[in-house]
């Protein structure tokens, strides 16, 4: 029986549109001079070209990089390394480790940093950019319960301050838009359905200090061969995204309804809140474990996940649901089930079951 997977989230299965876009690539360098070289550069263009239209910008604000992960840090290290150490760097505690990660970094190097806490359903709130920012990263929406954020307040009180706007939209972009005014704008290829590849968007007049030093490649800011099939697949990823999300949300949303629906009245606790991203269903059991869940879903055909894959392997609950308030055994007992753009109501109704199934038996062992 074909398996169900429930974690977009996680890695958007490769769309059909990219596979069709990289099946007649040429592969060469693109800083070569040969007609090879050319072909490949003409593609570069052309893909730069494709992910500026969806973004309403500049081809020279669009940076390709090679994930999501290397946005994040491109935008987050290269613009608070260009300031004094004494300006302050702005985060929340739910935000991806890839913020974190860098935030924590440059506090370790002296950096000034504050990371501002979140509400129970991981919200942010922009009054808690003080005077001093010069620098604030927020999350289009949370990657582990779908909370989207308020992110047009963020910006406006961060530009009032007169700092520098970084968004991580590695999550979210699928189903909902960028909104307008942010500085930097970060997306993983991987989670638009690209399977690999990342994108910054610099805002014209934004100075980065590179983290990758040696040639001119990607206006001075990326230096490297430039991965042309990377480029294209996630240009092409965010122009179906930019296409199709409206219509996809909308029947996202009635499946992870059901999803939810199903999960509270097997005992969990809703995790999030609305505005949610639509193709969201996650949930807390303190009476179960999230390892015990996953397992018997993936027996039964179910992919699913407890949070984010970048914790995988990690026994230590989510610092997103810690954050939230949650205790340690609901945060253990954590439940992410995610749609996708080609999830059918067929593949719901046999999840529903499957799902019901699993969390019986493991309220019954708990």
């Amino acid at each position: 029986m074909r398996r169900i997977y429930l974690d977009d989230a996680g890695s958007a299965p490769v769309l059909g549109e990219v596979t069709a876009a990289l099946g007649d690539l040429q592969h060469a360098n693109p800083s070569s001079l040969h007609a090879e070289g050319r072909s490949a550069r003409t593609a570069l263009d052309r893909a730069r070209d494709v992910a500026a239209t969806a973004l309403g910008a500049d081809r020279t604000e669009i940076t390709f990089t090679a994930s999501g992960t290397e946005s994040i840090n491109l935008a987050v290290f290269g613009a608070a390394r260009r300031l004094s150490k004494d300006a302050l760097t702005v985060t929340w505690a739910a935000e991806h480790q890839a913020v974190l990660g860098a935030v924590r970094r440059l506090e370790s190097e002296g950096h000034a940093v504050d990371i501002a806490g979140v509400d129970q359903t991981a919200r942010a709130d922009a009054d808690a950019i003080p005077r001093g920012a010069a620098l604030v990263s927020i999350g289009l929406a949370n990657n582990e319960v779908g909370t989207v954020q308020p992110v047009s307040d963020v910006i406006a009180r961060a530009h009032e301050l007169g700092a520098i706007v970084h968004v991580d939209a590695c999550a979210g972009p699928r189903w909902i838009p960028v909104p307008p005014g942010a500085d930097l704008v970060s997306f993983s290829g991987h989670k638009l359905g690209a399977g690999r590849g990342g994108i910054l968007f610099v805002r014209d007049g934004v100075r980065l200090d590179p983290q990758l030093y040696g040639g001119p490649q990607e206006w001075g800011r990326r230096a490297g061969y430039e991965d042309v099939s990377a480029a294209i697949a996630v240009a092409t990823a965010l122009g179906v995204c930019v296409r199709d999300r409206e219509a996809r949300a909308r029947i996202a949303s009635a499946q992870a309804g059901s999803l939810r629906e199903l999960m509270e009245d097997m005992g969990g606790r809703i995790t999030g809140a609305e505005p949610r991203l639509p193709n969201f269903a996650t949930c807390a059991f303190a009476d179960r474990r999230g390892e015990d869940l996953l397992l018997a879903l993936d027996l039964a055909g179910v992919a699913a996940s407890s949070g984010s894959a970048c914790a995988s392997g990690s026994l230590d609950p989510s610092h997103v649901l810690l954050a939230m308030g949650l205790t340690l055994d609901e945060a253990l007992g954590s439940l992410r089930l995610t749609t996708g753009y080609a999830t059918t109501d067929d593949e719901m109704t046999r999840a529903r079951e499957v799902i019901a199934s699993a969390l019986t038996r493991a309220g019954a062992s708990a």
